[in-house]
């Protein structure tokens, strides 16, 4: 087999990688974005360290042993993969440092995910609680009152209710707060539960109950399809990950198709091993692309 014929030939892997790369990340995009009807909305950001910090208080956060752990596992995968494609140990220990180089931006992407998750949970806790406390109080001040006092809330969910209340005392009505709030966490269901409340309020609708009832059920509605979709995004996740690990080793068919010396023989011509090179770079940026739509793509922008 020519030396033209075999370029070409990983010209064509590299193209194929490419190709279905990019229609794997739209795709993965255009789920995302076909369910954000469903799944969390966007919401005041905050510095990861607050982040980090509130995903350590869930327990959530990985162990030291956890981040060697992965530190190893990442680091082995790479040495053996860019071994298998270069035979050349100092390649195979460059792409080591690499892998385990991006361990943080993952962790990042990871805590982020979970924090949105958290959030969305506090979230909906805040508005079907104050729903239920409204109908027994028939005053929105004294429902999230009695929603604060209840335990039930976590910061930054917690203090950000602790501010309403504050701010509906010393303005003397609730405009305000609903606005802090409602600008705050930029969810569907704290911004039309707020709309309510302000009609409720400036036009003293004497009977609430039905319309209560109604957004306590979408609501619970809006939850249930959260969670599926959450199983849903999960289970599309591996399987993405999946291929995406199988693409790192379409280039070992090239060892069995020509044999390891003539293999070998190829590495010497650098064009060659700058492919390669570019195979094994391309796959990895697709794969974390996909990583970064999975942890942040959570909610409609």
């Amino acid at each position: 087999m020519s030396t033209i014929l075999v370029f070409v030939l990983i010209a064509v892997i590299m193209a194929f990688i490419i190709i279905y790369r990019n229609a794997s990340g739209e795709n993965l995009y255009k789920y995302v974005a076909e369910h954000t009807t469903f799944i969390y909305d966007k919401f005041a950001p905050y510095t990861y360290k607050s982040i980090r910090e509130k995903v350590k208080d869930l327990g959530q956060d990985y162990t030291i042993h956890q981040y060697i752990m992965q530190a190893v596992g990442f680091a082995i995968a790479a040495a053996v993969i860019s071994y298998l494609y270069f035979y050349s140990l100092i390649i195979s220990i460059v792409y080591a440092l690499a892998a385990v180089s991006v361990i943080p931006y993952l962790n990042y992407l990871r805590c982020k995910r979970l924090y949105s998750e958290f959030i969305f949970e506090q979230i909906q806790v805040y508005t079907s609680n104050t729903i239920m406390e409204f109908a027994t109080t028939q005053s929105f001040v004294k429902a999230i009152e009695g929603v604060y006092n209840s335990g039930i809330l976590e910061d930054p969910v917690k203090t950000d209710v602790k501010v309403m209340i504050d701010m509906a005392y010393e303005n003397g009505t609730i405009d305000q707060s609903l606005s802090f709030m409602s600008t705050k966490y930029d969810f569907y269901m704290v911004k039309n539960m707020h709309q309510l409340f302000l009609q409720i309020t400036n036009e003293g609708a004497k009977d609430t109950a039905e319309s209560l009832e109604n957004m306590s059920q979408d609501i619970d509605t809006l939850v249930e399809n959260v969670y599926r979709d959450r199983l849903d995004r999960a289970a599309f996740h591996k399987k993405f990950l999946q291929f995406g690990i199988i693409l790192y080793f379409m280039c070992m068919l090239l060892q069995f198709m020509l044999g390891a010396e003539k293999y070998a023989a190829l590495l010497k011509l650098w064009y060659v091993k700058l492919l390669i090179h570019a195979i094994l770079i391309v796959n990895s940026y697709f794969l974390l692309k996909g990583e970064k739509y999975y942890n942040e793509n959570v909610g409609a922008e």
